[in-house]
Protein backbone atom coordinates (compact mmCIF):
# COMPACT_ATOMS: atom_id res chain seq x y z
CA UNK A 1 0.00 0.00 0.00
CA UNK A 2 1.32 3.33 -0.31
CA UNK A 3 2.52 5.73 2.04
CA UNK A 4 3.30 2.54 4.47
CA UNK A 5 6.71 3.93 5.00
CA UNK A 6 6.04 7.43 5.24
CA UNK A 7 3.16 6.53 8.18
CA UNK A 8 5.32 4.62 10.32
CA UNK A 9 8.34 7.18 9.74
CA UNK A 10 5.75 10.06 10.93
CA UNK A 11 4.18 8.59 13.17
CA UNK A 12 7.18 7.25 14.73
CA UNK A 13 8.93 10.78 14.78
CA UNK A 14 5.59 11.98 16.73
CA UNK A 15 5.31 8.88 19.26
CA UNK A 16 8.74 8.90 19.69
CA UNK A 17 9.37 12.83 20.85
CA UNK A 18 5.62 12.55 23.08
CA UNK A 19 7.21 9.48 24.94
CA UNK A 20 8.48 11.44 28.14
CA UNK A 21 4.74 13.78 28.08
CA UNK A 22 5.81 17.03 27.49
CA UNK A 23 7.31 18.36 24.28
CA UNK A 24 10.74 20.48 24.93
CA UNK A 25 12.26 23.00 21.70
CA UNK A 26 15.35 19.95 21.53
CA UNK A 27 12.06 17.59 20.87
CA UNK A 28 10.24 19.75 18.54
CA UNK A 29 13.67 19.82 16.26
CA UNK A 30 14.06 16.58 16.30
CA UNK A 31 10.71 15.51 15.56
CA UNK A 32 11.14 17.98 12.53
CA UNK A 33 13.94 16.14 11.74
CA UNK A 34 12.36 13.05 11.61
CA UNK A 35 9.29 14.52 9.28
CA UNK A 36 11.72 16.20 6.61
CA UNK A 37 13.55 12.59 6.55
CA UNK A 38 10.61 10.68 6.30
CA UNK A 39 9.07 12.97 3.61
CA UNK A 40 12.20 12.90 1.20
CA UNK A 41 12.72 9.02 1.93
CA UNK A 42 8.72 9.47 0.11
CA UNK A 43 10.17 10.66 -2.85
CA UNK A 44 8.06 14.36 -2.05
CA UNK A 45 9.62 17.27 -3.90
CA UNK A 46 12.28 18.81 -1.88
CA UNK A 47 10.85 22.21 -1.92
CA UNK A 48 7.24 20.98 -1.09
CA UNK A 49 9.14 19.29 1.57
CA UNK A 50 10.88 22.41 2.70
CA UNK A 51 7.33 24.57 3.12
CA UNK A 52 5.78 21.96 4.62
CA UNK A 53 8.53 21.17 7.56
CA UNK A 54 8.80 25.25 7.74
CA UNK A 55 4.66 25.53 8.17
CA UNK A 56 4.56 22.95 10.82
CA UNK A 57 6.85 23.99 12.94
CA UNK A 58 5.66 27.62 13.03
CA UNK A 59 2.50 26.45 13.82
CA UNK A 60 4.32 24.11 17.17
CA UNK A 61 5.95 27.06 18.08
CA UNK A 62 3.14 29.40 17.95
CA UNK A 63 0.22 27.45 19.46
CA UNK A 64 1.94 26.38 22.54
CA UNK A 65 2.40 23.18 22.22
CA UNK A 66 5.50 22.93 24.55
CA UNK A 67 3.09 24.09 27.31
CA UNK A 68 0.32 21.73 26.33
CA UNK A 69 -1.35 18.42 28.33
CA UNK A 70 -1.19 16.91 25.47
CA UNK A 71 1.44 17.93 23.05
CA UNK A 72 1.57 15.09 21.03
CA UNK A 73 -2.01 15.45 19.87
CA UNK A 74 -1.24 19.02 18.84
CA UNK A 75 1.23 18.09 17.02
CA UNK A 76 -0.67 15.14 15.19
CA UNK A 77 -3.44 17.92 14.71
CA UNK A 78 -0.62 20.60 13.22
CA UNK A 79 0.87 17.50 10.93
CA UNK A 80 -2.94 16.11 9.80
CA UNK A 81 -4.32 19.63 8.64
CA UNK A 82 -0.99 20.49 7.12
CA UNK A 83 -1.25 17.65 4.85
CA UNK A 84 -4.49 17.94 4.05
CA UNK A 85 -3.42 21.43 2.56
CA UNK A 86 -0.66 19.94 1.03
CA UNK A 87 -2.78 17.66 -0.60
CA UNK A 88 -5.18 20.49 -1.50
CA UNK A 89 -7.40 21.17 1.27
CA UNK A 90 -10.71 19.73 -0.35
CA UNK A 91 -12.44 17.04 -2.16
CA UNK A 92 -13.02 18.22 -5.69
CA UNK A 93 -15.52 17.02 -8.19
CA UNK A 94 -15.62 16.63 -12.05
CA UNK A 95 -16.52 19.45 -14.09
CA UNK A 96 -20.09 17.69 -15.35
CA UNK A 97 -21.59 20.14 -17.93
CA UNK A 98 -25.33 21.35 -17.84
CA UNK A 99 -25.73 20.46 -21.36
CA UNK A 100 -24.09 17.05 -22.53
CA UNK A 101 -22.56 15.01 -23.31
CA UNK A 102 -19.81 15.80 -21.12
CA UNK A 103 -16.45 15.65 -22.72
CA UNK A 104 -13.19 14.03 -20.73
CA UNK A 105 -10.12 14.06 -22.22
CA UNK A 106 -7.63 11.61 -20.85
CA UNK A 107 -3.92 12.50 -20.90
CA UNK A 108 -0.38 11.00 -19.65
CA UNK A 109 2.85 9.34 -20.99
CA UNK A 110 2.32 5.20 -22.19
CA UNK A 111 2.20 2.90 -19.34
CA UNK A 112 0.76 5.16 -16.61
CA UNK A 113 -2.76 3.20 -16.99
CA UNK A 114 -4.38 5.98 -18.86
CA UNK A 115 -6.62 3.13 -21.20
CA UNK A 116 -7.12 1.07 -17.93
CA UNK A 117 -8.32 4.32 -15.90
CA UNK A 118 -10.58 5.55 -18.99
CA UNK A 119 -12.51 2.37 -18.28
CA UNK A 120 -12.88 3.11 -14.41
CA UNK A 121 -13.74 6.28 -14.97
CA UNK A 122 -16.66 5.30 -17.30
CA UNK A 123 -17.80 2.83 -14.83
CA UNK A 124 -17.63 5.20 -11.96
CA UNK A 125 -19.71 8.28 -13.54
CA UNK A 126 -22.57 5.40 -14.56
CA UNK A 127 -22.68 4.09 -11.09
CA UNK A 128 -22.20 7.16 -9.06
CA UNK A 129 -23.28 10.00 -10.93
CA UNK A 130 -26.14 8.00 -12.85
CA UNK A 131 -24.70 8.99 -16.53
CA UNK A 132 -26.59 7.00 -19.11
CA UNK A 133 -24.43 5.12 -21.77
CA UNK A 134 -20.69 6.61 -21.36
CA UNK A 135 -19.29 6.75 -25.05
CA UNK A 136 -15.42 5.65 -24.89
CA UNK A 137 -13.28 6.89 -27.96
CA UNK A 138 -10.35 5.15 -29.19
CA UNK A 139 -7.97 8.29 -29.79
CA UNK A 140 -4.22 6.11 -29.25
CA UNK A 141 -3.63 4.88 -33.44
CA UNK A 142 -0.47 4.41 -32.54
CA UNK A 143 -0.73 1.61 -30.28
CA UNK A 144 -3.55 -1.05 -31.69
CA UNK A 145 -3.38 -2.64 -28.85
CA UNK A 146 -4.92 0.60 -26.80
CA UNK A 147 -7.74 0.02 -29.25
CA UNK A 148 -8.37 -3.55 -28.67
CA UNK A 149 -7.69 -2.82 -24.71
CA UNK A 150 -10.25 -0.17 -25.41
CA UNK A 151 -12.69 -2.54 -27.35
CA UNK A 152 -12.64 -5.41 -24.33
CA UNK A 153 -13.46 -3.10 -22.02
CA UNK A 154 -16.18 -1.75 -23.20
CA UNK A 155 -17.48 -5.02 -23.61
CA UNK A 156 -16.92 -5.76 -20.16
CA UNK A 157 -18.94 -2.76 -19.06
CA UNK A 158 -21.58 -3.16 -21.96
CA UNK A 159 -20.35 0.42 -22.42
CA UNK A 160 -20.15 1.88 -26.34
CA UNK A 161 -16.30 2.04 -27.89
CA UNK A 162 -15.99 4.50 -31.03
CA UNK A 163 -13.05 3.45 -32.99
CA UNK A 164 -11.73 3.89 -36.56
CA UNK A 165 -8.62 2.03 -36.39
CA UNK A 166 -5.12 3.47 -36.76
CA UNK A 167 -5.29 5.03 -40.36
CA UNK A 168 -7.33 8.38 -39.44
CA UNK A 169 -6.45 11.42 -37.68
CA UNK A 170 -6.59 11.68 -33.63
CA UNK A 171 -8.73 15.08 -34.15
CA UNK A 172 -10.95 13.77 -36.40
CA UNK A 173 -12.01 10.32 -35.21
CA UNK A 174 -12.56 12.83 -31.45
CA UNK A 175 -14.61 15.18 -34.06
CA UNK A 176 -17.08 12.62 -35.35
CA UNK A 177 -17.40 10.56 -31.59
CA UNK A 178 -18.72 13.54 -30.29
CA UNK A 179 -21.10 14.27 -33.42
CA UNK A 180 -22.00 10.51 -32.91
CA UNK A 181 -22.62 10.81 -28.94
CA UNK A 182 -24.70 13.92 -29.92
CA UNK A 183 -26.61 11.46 -32.25
CA UNK A 184 -26.94 8.38 -29.34
CA UNK A 185 -27.82 10.44 -26.58
CA UNK A 186 -24.41 9.71 -24.87
CA UNK A 187 -24.30 11.67 -21.70
CA UNK A 188 -20.73 11.29 -21.04
CA UNK A 189 -17.41 11.16 -23.84
CA UNK A 190 -14.51 9.77 -22.93
CA UNK A 191 -11.62 10.00 -24.70
CA UNK A 192 -8.03 8.13 -24.36
CA UNK A 193 -5.58 9.78 -26.09
CA UNK A 194 -2.32 8.93 -27.18
CA UNK A 195 0.73 9.12 -24.81
CA UNK A 196 5.03 8.60 -25.63
CA UNK A 197 7.40 7.03 -23.65
CA UNK A 198 8.33 10.74 -22.45
CA UNK A 199 6.78 14.29 -22.91
CA UNK A 200 8.12 15.64 -26.42
CA UNK A 201 6.73 18.52 -28.73
CA UNK A 202 4.68 15.83 -31.72
CA UNK A 203 2.37 14.06 -28.64
CA UNK A 204 1.52 18.21 -26.93
CA UNK A 205 0.62 19.84 -30.47
CA UNK A 206 -1.17 16.43 -31.22
CA UNK A 207 -3.14 17.03 -27.71
CA UNK A 208 -3.44 20.55 -27.94
CA UNK A 209 -5.23 20.33 -31.58
CA UNK A 210 -7.69 17.38 -29.74
CA UNK A 211 -8.70 20.41 -26.81
CA UNK A 212 -9.15 22.79 -29.69
CA UNK A 213 -11.42 20.42 -31.84
CA UNK A 214 -13.58 19.32 -28.77
CA UNK A 215 -13.43 21.74 -26.09
CA UNK A 216 -13.31 19.59 -23.34
CA UNK A 217 -14.97 19.99 -19.54
CA UNK A 218 -12.18 18.18 -17.89
CA UNK A 219 -8.61 17.28 -19.15
CA UNK A 220 -7.49 14.43 -16.68
CA UNK A 221 -3.43 13.90 -16.56
CA UNK A 222 -3.00 10.24 -15.58
CA UNK A 223 0.12 9.68 -13.57
CA UNK A 224 1.90 6.67 -12.65
CA UNK A 225 2.78 6.73 -8.63
CA UNK A 226 5.70 4.63 -9.39
CA UNK A 227 8.02 6.77 -11.56
CA UNK A 228 8.32 8.89 -8.42
CA UNK A 229 9.77 12.67 -8.67
CA UNK A 230 9.33 12.10 -12.58
CA UNK A 231 6.13 12.38 -11.82
CA UNK A 232 5.68 15.60 -10.90
CA UNK A 233 8.26 17.01 -14.15
CA UNK A 234 5.32 15.47 -16.12
CA UNK A 235 3.16 16.76 -14.53
CA UNK A 236 4.57 20.45 -15.32
CA UNK A 237 5.01 19.27 -18.93
CA UNK A 238 1.55 18.63 -19.61
CA UNK A 239 -0.21 20.92 -16.97
CA UNK A 240 1.98 24.10 -19.34
CA UNK A 241 0.92 22.65 -22.58
CA UNK A 242 -2.68 21.82 -21.64
CA UNK A 243 -3.89 23.59 -18.34
CA UNK A 244 -4.88 20.13 -16.89
CA UNK A 245 -8.18 20.14 -14.83
CA UNK A 246 -7.48 17.25 -13.07
CA UNK A 247 -5.16 14.38 -11.76
CA UNK A 248 -5.72 10.99 -11.40
CA UNK A 249 -2.91 9.35 -9.54
CA UNK A 250 -2.51 5.31 -10.68
CA UNK A 251 -0.76 2.47 -8.77
CA UNK A 252 -0.82 3.80 -5.40
CA UNK A 253 -1.26 0.13 -3.87
CA UNK A 254 1.95 -0.69 -5.73
CA UNK A 255 5.21 -0.90 -3.91
CA UNK A 256 5.44 2.61 -4.44
CA UNK A 257 6.80 5.61 -1.89
CA UNK A 258 3.62 8.04 -3.00
CA UNK A 259 5.19 10.80 -2.56
CA UNK A 260 4.19 12.19 -6.18
CA UNK A 261 0.77 12.59 -4.52
CA UNK A 262 1.62 14.60 -2.13
CA UNK A 263 4.07 16.62 -4.56
CA UNK A 264 2.19 17.30 -7.84
CA UNK A 265 -1.34 19.26 -6.25
CA UNK A 266 1.49 21.67 -4.49
CA UNK A 267 3.70 22.57 -7.83
CA UNK A 268 1.08 22.39 -10.41
CA UNK A 269 -1.86 23.83 -8.33
CA UNK A 270 -4.17 21.25 -9.67
CA UNK A 271 -6.62 18.69 -7.97
CA UNK A 272 -5.53 14.94 -7.90
CA UNK A 273 -9.01 13.87 -8.39
CA UNK A 274 -9.20 10.01 -8.38
CA UNK A 275 -6.30 7.66 -6.90
CA UNK A 276 -6.47 3.98 -8.90
CA UNK A 277 -5.68 0.94 -6.58
CA UNK A 278 -6.08 -2.07 -8.83
CA UNK A 279 -6.98 -3.61 -11.73
CA UNK A 280 -10.45 -4.54 -11.36
CA UNK A 281 -12.50 -1.60 -13.21
CA UNK A 282 -14.32 -0.56 -9.94
CA UNK A 283 -10.88 0.14 -8.70
CA UNK A 284 -11.57 3.84 -9.09
CA UNK A 285 -11.35 6.16 -5.66
CA UNK A 286 -12.66 9.57 -5.55
CA UNK A 287 -9.53 11.70 -3.51
CA UNK A 288 -9.82 13.51 -0.36
CA UNK A 289 -6.93 15.13 0.80
CA UNK A 290 -8.11 15.02 4.93
CA UNK A 291 -9.31 11.12 4.51
CA UNK A 292 -5.84 10.32 2.28
CA UNK A 293 -4.18 12.51 5.66
CA UNK A 294 -5.78 10.69 8.52
CA UNK A 295 -4.89 7.06 6.49
CA UNK A 296 -1.28 8.49 6.19
CA UNK A 297 -0.96 9.35 9.90
CA UNK A 298 -2.65 6.03 11.35
CA UNK A 299 -5.91 7.13 12.39
CA UNK A 300 -7.86 5.42 9.80
CA UNK A 301 -10.48 6.37 7.55
CA UNK A 302 -13.88 5.50 8.56
CA UNK A 303 -15.85 7.70 5.93
CA UNK A 304 -14.47 5.33 2.99
CA UNK A 305 -14.90 2.27 4.98
CA UNK A 306 -18.62 3.21 5.53
CA UNK A 307 -19.09 3.93 1.94
CA UNK A 308 -17.29 0.99 1.11
CA UNK A 309 -19.46 -0.80 3.27
CA UNK A 310 -22.93 0.92 2.18
CA UNK A 311 -21.67 0.18 -1.35
CA UNK A 312 -20.88 -3.27 -1.45
CA UNK A 313 -23.27 -4.99 1.49
CA UNK A 314 -26.76 -5.51 1.70
CA UNK A 315 -28.61 -3.38 4.26
CA UNK A 316 -31.16 -6.40 4.82
CA UNK A 317 -28.82 -8.90 4.70
CA UNK A 318 -26.39 -7.57 7.15
CA UNK A 319 -29.54 -7.08 9.52
CA UNK A 320 -30.37 -10.65 9.26
CA UNK A 321 -26.34 -11.53 9.79
CA UNK A 322 -26.38 -9.35 12.57
CA UNK A 323 -29.46 -11.70 14.34
CA UNK A 324 -27.89 -14.76 13.62
CA UNK A 325 -24.69 -13.16 14.88
CA UNK A 326 -26.22 -12.63 18.19
CA UNK A 327 -27.86 -15.77 19.05
CA UNK A 328 -24.85 -17.87 17.67
CA UNK A 329 -26.88 -19.07 14.66
CA UNK A 330 -24.57 -17.93 12.05
CA UNK A 331 -23.59 -21.07 9.68
CA UNK A 332 -21.26 -22.29 7.01
CA UNK A 333 -23.69 -20.42 4.18
CA UNK A 334 -23.81 -17.30 6.15
CA UNK A 335 -19.48 -17.51 6.85
CA UNK A 336 -18.83 -17.86 2.97
CA UNK A 337 -21.55 -15.17 2.44
CA UNK A 338 -19.82 -12.62 4.44
CA UNK A 339 -16.30 -13.53 3.06
CA UNK A 340 -17.75 -12.94 -0.92
CA UNK A 341 -18.54 -9.12 0.57
CA UNK A 342 -16.03 -8.78 2.50
CA UNK A 343 -13.75 -9.15 -0.60
CA UNK A 344 -16.04 -6.98 -2.68
CA UNK A 345 -14.34 -4.63 -0.45
CA UNK A 346 -10.66 -5.10 -1.34
CA UNK A 347 -8.02 -6.98 1.25
CA UNK A 348 -8.58 -7.29 4.93
CA UNK A 349 -5.30 -5.64 5.44
CA UNK A 350 -6.26 -2.69 3.56
CA UNK A 351 -9.91 -2.88 5.37
CA UNK A 352 -8.86 -2.80 9.05
CA UNK A 353 -6.00 -0.32 8.09
CA UNK A 354 -9.10 2.46 7.82
CA UNK A 355 -10.40 1.39 10.84
CA UNK A 356 -9.34 4.30 13.42
CA UNK A 357 -6.26 2.52 16.26
CA UNK A 358 -5.89 -0.70 14.28
CA UNK A 359 -2.20 0.61 13.38
CA UNK A 360 -0.94 0.28 17.16
CA UNK A 361 -2.25 -3.68 17.00
CA UNK A 362 1.44 -5.15 16.50
CA UNK A 363 1.30 -7.54 13.34
CA UNK A 364 -0.97 -5.68 11.31
CA UNK A 365 1.46 -4.90 9.18
CA UNK A 366 2.83 -8.74 8.73
CA UNK A 367 -0.91 -9.89 8.36
CA UNK A 368 -1.11 -11.38 4.84
CA UNK A 369 -4.42 -13.60 4.01
CA UNK A 370 -2.72 -16.00 0.58
CA UNK A 371 -5.41 -16.49 -2.28
CA UNK A 372 -5.28 -20.18 -1.78
CA UNK A 373 -5.49 -20.74 1.93
CA UNK A 374 -9.34 -18.85 1.02
CA UNK A 375 -10.15 -20.88 -2.16
CA UNK A 376 -8.89 -24.35 0.00
CA UNK A 377 -11.58 -22.81 2.93
CA UNK A 378 -14.20 -22.79 -0.26
CA UNK A 379 -13.35 -26.27 -1.22
CA UNK A 380 -13.83 -27.33 2.37
CA UNK A 381 -16.97 -26.06 2.69
CA UNK A 382 -18.45 -26.68 -0.54
CA UNK A 383 -17.64 -30.61 0.41
CA UNK A 384 -19.85 -30.12 3.71
CA UNK A 385 -23.91 -31.33 2.62
CA UNK A 386 -26.33 -28.44 3.09
CA UNK A 387 -27.49 -30.15 6.27
CA UNK A 388 -23.37 -29.94 7.39
CA UNK A 389 -23.17 -26.37 6.24
CA UNK A 390 -26.02 -25.25 8.61
CA UNK A 391 -25.37 -27.69 11.70
CA UNK A 392 -21.75 -27.98 12.01
CA UNK A 393 -22.11 -29.30 15.65
CA UNK A 394 -22.55 -32.42 13.64
CA UNK A 395 -20.10 -32.79 11.61
CA UNK A 396 -18.41 -35.88 13.09
CA UNK A 397 -14.47 -37.42 12.12
CA UNK A 398 -15.67 -39.70 10.22
CA UNK A 399 -17.62 -36.90 7.58
CA UNK A 400 -14.58 -34.74 8.36
CA UNK A 401 -12.44 -37.14 6.93
CA UNK A 402 -14.80 -37.63 3.92
CA UNK A 403 -14.83 -33.74 3.60
CA UNK A 404 -11.34 -33.79 3.51
CA UNK A 405 -11.32 -36.10 0.97
CA UNK A 406 -13.85 -34.77 -0.70
CA UNK A 407 -11.80 -30.82 -1.10
CA UNK A 408 -8.51 -32.04 -1.82
CA UNK A 409 -7.24 -31.02 1.67
CA UNK A 410 -6.72 -33.42 4.99
CA UNK A 411 -8.31 -33.83 8.04
CA UNK A 412 -5.80 -31.31 10.14
CA UNK A 413 -7.11 -28.86 7.72
CA UNK A 414 -10.62 -29.49 8.46
CA UNK A 415 -10.46 -29.92 12.18
CA UNK A 416 -8.85 -26.09 11.80
CA UNK A 417 -11.35 -24.73 10.17
CA UNK A 418 -14.07 -26.28 12.24
CA UNK A 419 -12.46 -25.66 15.12
CA UNK A 420 -11.56 -21.91 14.26
CA UNK A 421 -15.11 -21.34 13.21
CA UNK A 422 -16.96 -22.58 16.42
CA UNK A 423 -14.67 -20.07 18.65
CA UNK A 424 -15.54 -17.31 15.94
CA UNK A 425 -18.75 -17.43 16.36
CA UNK A 426 -18.87 -17.62 20.37
CA UNK A 427 -16.90 -14.36 20.30
CA UNK A 428 -18.77 -12.59 18.05
CA UNK A 429 -21.93 -13.80 19.93
CA UNK A 430 -20.18 -12.63 23.34
CA UNK A 431 -19.44 -9.51 22.09
CA UNK A 432 -22.91 -8.62 20.22
CA UNK A 433 -24.12 -9.36 23.57
CA UNK A 434 -22.10 -6.91 25.53
CA UNK A 435 -20.22 -10.38 27.41
CA UNK A 436 -16.69 -9.81 26.11
CA UNK A 437 -15.02 -8.05 29.19
CA UNK A 438 -12.07 -6.19 27.23
CA UNK A 439 -9.61 -6.23 24.56
CA UNK A 440 -7.28 -8.39 26.36
CA UNK A 441 -9.75 -11.05 25.74
CA UNK A 442 -10.76 -11.05 22.41
CA UNK A 443 -7.00 -10.83 20.86
CA UNK A 444 -6.04 -13.34 23.66
CA UNK A 445 -8.81 -15.60 21.81
CA UNK A 446 -7.94 -14.52 18.28
CA UNK A 447 -4.48 -15.71 18.87
CA UNK A 448 -5.21 -19.56 20.40
CA UNK A 449 -7.76 -19.75 17.04
CA UNK A 450 -6.13 -22.31 14.61
CA UNK A 451 -7.07 -22.63 10.80
CA UNK A 452 -7.72 -21.17 7.52
CA UNK A 453 -10.57 -18.51 8.37
CA UNK A 454 -9.86 -15.66 5.71
CA UNK A 455 -9.42 -12.26 7.53
CA UNK A 456 -8.21 -14.18 11.19
CA UNK A 457 -4.86 -13.09 11.95
CA UNK A 458 -3.44 -16.53 12.22
CA UNK A 459 -3.71 -20.15 10.60
CA UNK A 460 -2.28 -21.37 7.28
CA UNK A 461 0.49 -19.26 5.45
CA UNK A 462 -0.42 -16.07 7.83
CA UNK A 463 1.60 -14.45 10.52
CA UNK A 464 0.11 -14.55 14.31
CA UNK A 465 -0.86 -11.17 15.95
CA UNK A 466 0.34 -10.71 19.51
CA UNK A 467 -1.84 -9.89 21.89
CA UNK A 468 -1.52 -7.53 24.61
CA UNK A 469 -0.41 -10.05 27.19
CA UNK A 470 2.21 -10.88 25.14
CA UNK A 471 3.59 -7.92 24.33
CA UNK A 472 3.52 -6.66 27.87
CA UNK A 473 5.33 -9.62 28.74
CA UNK A 474 7.89 -9.11 25.49
CA UNK A 475 8.78 -5.81 26.72
CA UNK A 476 9.31 -6.78 30.45
CA UNK A 477 11.39 -9.78 29.53
CA UNK A 478 13.51 -6.90 27.17
CA UNK A 479 13.52 -4.20 30.39
CA UNK A 480 15.21 -7.39 32.52
CA UNK A 481 17.56 -8.15 29.74
CA UNK A 482 18.49 -4.66 29.74
CA UNK A 483 19.10 -4.02 33.35
CA UNK A 484 20.83 -7.76 33.60
CA UNK A 485 23.35 -6.14 30.56
CA UNK A 486 23.38 -3.36 32.83
CA UNK A 487 24.37 -4.92 36.16
CA UNK A 488 27.28 -6.96 34.14
CA UNK A 489 29.15 -4.11 32.81
CA UNK A 490 29.09 -3.02 36.70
Amino acid sequence: MAFEGLSERLQGAISNASKGGKITEADLRQMMREIRLALLEADVNFQVVKKFVKRVNERALGSDVLESLSPAQQVVKIVDEELTQLMGGEQVDLNISQQPPTIIMMVGLQGAGKTTTVGKLANYVTKELGKKRPLLVAGDIYRPAAIDQLKTIGKQLNFDVYEEGTGKSPVEISKRALQQAQINGNEVVIIDTAGRLHVNEELMSELRQIKAAVNPHEILLTVDAMTGQDAVNVAEAFNESLDVTGVVITKLDGDTRGGAALSIRSVIDTPIKFTGQGEKLDALEVFYPDRMSSRILGMGDMMTLIEKAQRDFDEKEAEEMAAKIKDASFDFNDFISQMDQVNKMGSIKDILKLVPGMNKIPGLDELEVDEKDMARVRAIVSSMTPYERENPNVISQSRRRRIAAGSGTDLQMVNQLIKQFNQTREMMSQMSNGRMGNMNKMMNKMQQMQGGMPGMPSGPGMKKMKSPDQIKKEQQDKELRRRLKKMRRR
